[in-house]
């Protein structure tokens, strides 16, 4: 579990902070030194991401580069005519997809008339009467 002894290291120091602090204080001082650890690793963490939100910054600057160059090189492209036709006369235009007809209103349910008869409610249950507790037989005494 532990590479090249430390587990060995890790008793060593144990037994000198026993020794130095006492066993009193000693689970202070780990308390402290646990909260001084995770506090490394959250500024260790942070640090990471900055570094890692600035390379997705630059490779996103280099993808707004290449688009651009792309679009650049499309227009040119779109310059050069070679047949000697007018590439923006309607005909070579994207055509427009017609309007889409309105479609019908949904069709709602229907609430009941306030004139219709009105449901009967369910009668109320009548309450049982209690039964006298079983007479179990016993024993006469001779």
């Amino acid at each position: 579990m532990f590479p090249e002894n430390r587990l060995l290291e890790l008793m060593i120091i144990g037994a000198i902070a026993l020794i130095v602090v006492g066993p009193k204080d000693l689970p202070i001082l780990m308390r402290r030194v646990g909260q001084f650890v995770g506090k490394m690793r959250g500024m260790a963490n942070e640090f990471r991401a900055s570094f890692e939100d600035l390379a997705r910054q630059s490779e996103l600057e280099d993808l707004r580069k290449e688009v651009e160059a792309m679009r650049n090189d499309h227009r040119s492209l779109t310059q050069f005519n070679p047949l000697g036709a007018d590439y923006n006369a309607p005909e070579f235009t994207a055509h427009e997809e017609p309007a889409a007809e309105p479609s019908p209103p949904p069709v709602v349910a229907e609430a009941p008339a306030a004139d219709a008869a009105p449901t009967k409610p369910k009668p109320a249950r009548k309450p049982r009467a209690k039964r006298p507790p079983a007479k179990t037989p016993t024993a006469k005494a001779s």
